[in-house]
């Protein structure tokens, strides 16, 4: 399914399924994706104001560009999206609940308060998108402290 452009203000997408849809510029302010699966969703430069995503699935979802301020993110599992790094720390402010469907936290699949997690932005800040290959290993971060690890 492909949307571009389009006026979804205030629509009901409770329960829906978008696996795979490409949502480009539509603008979607209190639309209700409450229980939606978005997983695999491409929704890029979206408006998303205050739309309501409890117990919404966002796997691997990219919500570059979007704009989620004031969205209701009680339950939703964000695991594995993209999201630019300002939109991320917004919704860490108020993130909250746990998926009932993947027992995911909400707080957890943002990585929020945890630093190492999504630290260094998405695809739309590409000078930030990865951090430094010899600062990773296969599990993350090997000194807490430096954040270094050895070449291998």
């Amino acid at each position: 399914m492909k949307i571009s452009a389009a006026d979804m203000r205030e629509s009901d997408f409770s329960g829906s399924t978008f696996n795979g849809a490409y949502l480009e510029k539509a603008v979607a302010y209190k639309a209700n994706f409450t229980g939606a699966d978005l997983s695999d969703t491409l929704m890029d430069r979206m408006v998303l104001n205050e739309a309501n995503f409890t117990n919404a699935i966002l796997l691997r979802t990219v919500l570059t560009r979007s704009d989620l301020g004031g969205a209701i993110i009680e339950g939703a599992d964000f695991s594995d999206a993209v999201l630019d790094l300002p939109q991320k720390q917004a919704l860490c402010k108020y993130a909250s609940g746990t998926n009932p469907v993947t027992g995911v936290s909400t707080r957890l699949s943002l990585g929020c308060g945890n630093k190492r997690r999504n630290a260094y932005g998405s695809p739309s800040s590409p000078l930030l998108s990865a951090p430094p290959q010899k600062l990773l290993d296969r599990d993350g971060f090997c000194d807490e402290a430096t954040g270094l690890c050895d070449a291998k």
